[in-house]
């Protein structure tokens, strides 16, 4: 999660003007310093906490990107593999959301890139104009319709997620999505609908899925979520004590207030409540709360 104040890493450099060069996939998949990160689904060949990177000779029956390149100058590949295709040999598949946390802060931002990039090349192999198989251009990063002449790009979609604390700072409000296993709970989360500002969608969801109103919407930082194509921008906010929260019957199954108390021991493993895992925003937004005096 990008936090702001914060210095930002650029561990991978994604080398804009280099995709643009003719046969650069070509020719970085003949070079033997170039490695690959591979990518099945949603999920990355792991090993040791650490994205397994692989010679590009390695990988058959692969669709191909350039992500760019680490610190060490190295090129960096993916290679989108099928459903049935098994992990390098030394590694094994781990879902981003799963393992996410316990990658570096470099390994979690080739990875996000790596999938988001991936699911775009599977899911968008056809022109949505008019329907032509769309060729890869820019060494991945977009497809040239050759039939209507149109250009795609990856889509990312903007989400707010929102941790919503009372007026004394000391109880935080969360929910149970009807879809989650029982006394599993998290932040309220949304996507930004089109004329709406990121402030506004934070008002608009809590106010749907809890019926609370907020203020001192304040942004909290930022992170990559290829589920399906996210960008999660995270917020706090106080909640309006005239409107007691309850919840909307549908999306959200129960809303509950918490103390400090109950959050740390969540966070510990005890209890019966189950909080989201360090891969994601929700996490952060919760743990920073915690941290924070009342």
């Amino acid at each position: 999660m990008s936090v702001p104040g914060s210095a930002v890493s650029l561990g991978l450099d994604r080398c804009e003007p280099e995709r643009d060069r003719d046969g650069v996939l070509e020719e970085l998949r003949a070079d033997p310093g170039t490695r690959v990160v591979v990518v099945r689904g949603d999920a990355l060949a792991v090993r040791d906490a650490a994205l397994w990177r692989v010679p590009a000779t390695s990988v058959d029956g692969a669709e191909w990107a350039f992500l760019g390149r680490d610190p060490a100058g190295t090129a960096l590949l993916v290679a989108v593999v099928d459903a049935e295709a098994q992990p390098p040999a030394g590694s094994s598949w781990a879902p981003l959301r799963i393992v996410g946390g316990e990658l570096s802060e470099a390994d979690a931002d080739i990875a996000a890139t790596a999938v988001s990039l991936a699911r775009w090349l599977v899911d968008a192999a056809f022109c949505p104009n008019c329907g032509t198989h769309a060729d890869l251009a820019q060494a991945g990063w977009s497809r040239h319709c050759p039939s209507c002449g149109r250009i795609h790009f990856p889509r990312t979609d903007p989400a707010v997620i929102v941790a919503i604390e009372d007026e004394s700072g000391e109880h935080l409000l969360l929910g149970a999505n009807a879809a989650w296993p029982q006394g599993r709970y998290s932040c309220f989360a949304g996507f930004v609908e089109a004329g709406e500002s990121l402030e506004s969608a934070v008002a608009r969801e809590v106010y749907e899925e809890a019926g609370v109103l907020v203020r001192a919407v304040r942004y909290r930082g930022s992170q990559p979520w290829p589920y399906p194509r996210s960008l999660m921008l995270g917020f706090r906010a106080v909640a309006d004590p005239a409107r007691a929260a309850h919840a909307d019957g549908e999306e959200i199954a129960e809303v509950r207030w918490f103390t400090r108390a109950q959050i740390g021991a969540a966070l510990d493993g005890a209890g019966e409540v189950t909080l989201p895992g360090p891969s994601s925003i929700a996490h952060r937004l919760i743990v920073e709360w915690l941290g924070t005096p009342a």
